[in-house]
């Protein structure tokens, strides 16, 4: 220890905001350089590459073949597939001194893309199926969490091409199967749970989530049929509506601006009344019109209209579109202009905005008094609602992405015109497949599943070292204990860390249950004088004691148990 690269740290940083992210810098594992940049010291590389080699094994296991493509790419490529400017001011821009424009790349999906129409000709070379681990870039607006959510980090990706979907399948749940032996071998749990495509586009797609209070995403789980997907795409049932035939009619609602105070002034529930909500898709005013009781889910609004981004209107766009804030409908709204979402059509009359101030409409109904150029599910799944499935009622919990896997089709293929040549001599379109994983968040995902009040406590799988030695005294006899047992098991291919430093016994005991080695050594005078050395696996209470003789081989068998 006197030589390792890091020193181990009291107190964390006052804004490390989650155990992970404190135990790794108290460890001397990780350094933040800037927002969300960090140097991986000597430690922290060791189990970021022994995750690696799991990733490694698991991807050849399933078929794939490790290779590595550029990080900085020509922009010409992502203008090429569409994404130079929906990819947003997450990409990473620079020139060359030849004043043209590159990027660092976020993902590779168009390099990949690239390299299929330059190497693959003929149906003959399908299935393709590669990955690389490779650093990525994205000027992510608020890095935090430590590495939950960086600027700078590694990731898995793995790209399939295959000949028609039924071979895709194939391959696509080869890698579903190898994501989860690789989370189960690094000793973190996680739930597949259907997901948005977001920027990378496709036709669906599942993240691995592992469950923590820390997630940055909200999770939605039916107890009952095992339904789990993301917040932002989940779906669910509406129920019954609350709608009454009826000529409309106007009511007087002074100063009632709100649905629960609608529902209380008209004594309706909330699942009686439309509510309008404003938002600017695209540069486009939007009139969303959802039921009383659910919220609008932008993300979803988003995918609706095959759009790239959306916000809530300001109050003076809405008073610029001409719509009335808390008093509005779609009555006089142009269709092509609204939004609807299947919980307002065919339910009957509801009550709405009469489209002026202190006024509101009961019985509005859709096809009769307005319509909707786009329906579509566009509510916001909340905890209690019912499953889409079963109709239990729905959960939710907090999440960290570890891995997303997409089904592309020919996202990307299609405008990079990336064939192949058929048994017929006809040029096709392959089916594409990508499978992400980001390793320093797995990490952190590690720590975060493994620790306690002392520290870090790491499965065998990636701990930067096996066996963590405690010298107690500095007299010759623990020296030469020290090296018999460290050399034995370096002999045995185990990685050994021994605390060679002239601290209290103490601060050594600190730092090893910190530092969190599978297996603790301690050696010292007064137990050498009956020729004993103590052992103690990080994740137990117990200590026991065994003859220095014996120690490698006891050792071993501790280390060994770990995997039972």
């Amino acid at each position: 220890m006197s030589g390792l690269f890091g020193r181990t740290l009291r107190e964390a940083p006052s804004d490390a905001d989650s155990a992970n992210h404190r135990l790794l810098l108290r460890s001397g594992l990780i350094v933040q350089l800037a927002a969300g940049v960090y140097s991986f010291l000597p430690p922290a590389w060791r189990s970021l590459r022994k995750i690696e080699q799991i990733i490694r094994e698991e991807m050849e296991a399933a078929g794939s073949q490790e290779m590595r493509m550029p990080a900085i790419q020509p922009r010409e490529l992502w203008e090429e597939s569409g994404r130079a400017d929906s990819y947003g001011p997450v990409l990473f821009n620079l020139k060359d001194r030849r004043d043209r424009t590159m990027v660092l790349a976020p993902t590779h999906e168009e390099s990949v893309t690239d390299l299929f129409r330059k190497v693959v000709q003929s149906y003959r070379d399908l299935p393709q199926s590669v990955f690389q681990m490779q650093t990525k870039f994205r000027d992510e607006p608020r890095p935090r969490g430590g590495l939950v959510r960086v600027r700078e980090f590694i990731m898995k990706d793995a790209y399939t091409f295959d000949v028609d979907d039924d071979a895709f399948q194939l391959n696509y749940l080869a890698m579903r199967q190898a994501y989860y032996n690789i989370f189960e071998r690094c000793g973190v749990p996680v739930v597949a749970v259907q997901a948005d495509s977001g920027a990378i586009g496709g036709k669906q797609s599942e993240e691995f989530i592992f469950l923590t209070e820390i997630g940055e995403d909200n999770i939605v789980l039916c107890p009952s049929c095992g339904y789990a997907a993301n917040q932002e795409r989940a779906e669910f049932a509406r129920g019954p509506g609350n709608g009454t035939d009826g000529e409309l009619e106007e009511v007087e609602t002074p100063g009632i601006t709100t649905i629960d105070g609608l529902a209380q002034f008209l004594d309706i529930p909330p699942q009686a009344t439309a509510k309008a909500a404003f938002f600017l898709v695209d540069d486009q005013p939007t009139f969303a019109v959802i039921r009383g009781d659910l919220e609008v889910n932008e993300l979803k609004l988003i995918n609706a209209l095959d759009a790239q981004e959306a916000r809530p209107l300001l109050p003076e766009e809405v008073a610029d579109a001409g719509w009335v804030a808390g008093y509005a409908s779609p009555i006089g709204v142009e269709p092509i202009s609204v939004v609807a979402d299947p919980s307002v059509v065919d339910v009957g009359g509801l009550v709405a905005g009469a489209n002026r101030v202190g006024a509101h409409l009961r019985h509005v109904t859709y096809g009769r008094d307005w319509t909707a150029a786009t329906v579509a599910d566009i509510g916001m799944a909340r905890p209690g609602d019912p499953c889409g499935q079963c109709e239990a009622a729905l959960d939710m919990q907090r999440g960290i992405e570890l891995g997303h896997i997409f089904k592309l089709g020919t996202r990307y293929a299609d405008p990079m015109e990336a064939t192949f040549l058929d048994a017929d001599g006809e040029r096709r379109t392959p089916i594409m497949g990508c499978y992400g994983i980001g390793v320093e968040r797995l990490m952190a995902a590690v720590v975060q599943a493994n620790h306690d009040e002392q520290g870090i406590v790491w499965p065998r799988s990636v701990a930067p070292f096996d066996v963590h030695i405690v010298p107690l005294g500095s007299g010759p006899e623990v020296g030469k204990a020290v090296e018999r047992i460290a050399s034995g098991l370096a002999e045995a291919g185990l990685h050994v860390l021994s605390d060679d430093r002239d601290e209290r016994a103490g601060v050594k005991f600190n730092d090893a249950d910190l530092l969190g080695a599978p297996l603790r050594i301690t050696i010292g005078a007064r137990g050498l004088k009956q020729g004993q050395i103590e052992l103690k696996l990080r994740r137990d209470s117990a200590l026991f004691s065994v003859a220095l003789s014996d120690g490698v081989v006891a050792a071993q068998e501790a280390l060994h148990s770990l995997s039972d």
